[in-house]
């Protein structure tokens, strides 16, 4: 199977479906990791923007890609992009690619990157458009402390409803996410190691399994 996640910035493939990455890479699945922004100067320093080239560089190695996609859009500037510039882009990614199933994070995030990394996929893949494009499935992944600190909004609120067993690849995910040693956070914040392995946890008991990663299907086409 071929399968393409979608990130609006590096980090967040490996907290919402890193485990469900790595499972896929041992099913002999192809792996395509599509990252849409580059941090830029001078919001960032160039040292710090050389640490992240090198954290990208060692998780691309980490999860074995077939195949890395960088758009390099700016951080924190995809409402200054033209949207039919952005779409283009991601449109020429899933033609290159070809995936049956796309990770995507989910639309109801508080960083408005994510917001349009969504919408401008979902306009790409509209359901008319699926069998050109090969897409079958696409599921939604949490992004934690982006997913999570969203205002209270049901209609926009991330509910699961497709959940995969990740417990022989938890330690694993967690290597991996500690490699963005720019992004990890000290205890108790959201992104510190024990919080993701906890949150592993709590989306694992819901289906009686020790760790899980849970998913929104956005759309299945058969």
């Amino acid at each position: 199977m071929r399968i393409l996640v979608i990130a609006p910035h590096p980090d967040d493939e490996t907290l919402g479906c890193g485990g469900s990455l790595l499972k896929h890479k041992s099913n002999g699945d192809s792996l395509s990791w599509l990252v849409a922004t580059r941090g830029h100067e001078p919001q960032w320093s160039a040292d710090l923007l050389d640490r992240k080239e090198k954290e990208i560089a060692s998780v691309t190695a980490a999860y074995g890609f077939d195949q890395t996609i960088r758009l390099n859009f700016p951080t924190i500037r995809l409402d200054t992009i033209p949207l039919d510039e952005f779409i283009a882009a991601i449109r020429n990614a899933i033609s290159d690619c070809k995936p049956e199933l796309v990770y995507l994070n989910h639309f109801g995030d508080v960083h408005s990157d994510h917001r349009i990394v969504f919408e401008a996929t979902l306009s790409v893949l509209k359901p008319f458009y699926s069998g050109t494009h090969g897409v079958k499935r696409i599921l939604s992944y949490e992004v934690v402390s982006s997913t999570d600190a969203a205002p209270l909004n049901p209609a926009r609120a991330f509910v699961p409803n497709v959940f995969t067993d990740v417990t022989d690849f938890l330690e694993k995910k967690l290597e991996i996410m500690a490699l963005y040693e720019s992004e990890l956070q000290p205890s108790p914040l959201p992104r510190a190691l024990d919080n993701l392995r906890a949150l592993a946890r709590l989306r694992g008991a819901t289906i009686g399994v020790e760790f899980a990663e849970a998913f929104m299907l956005v759309r299945e086409v058969n």
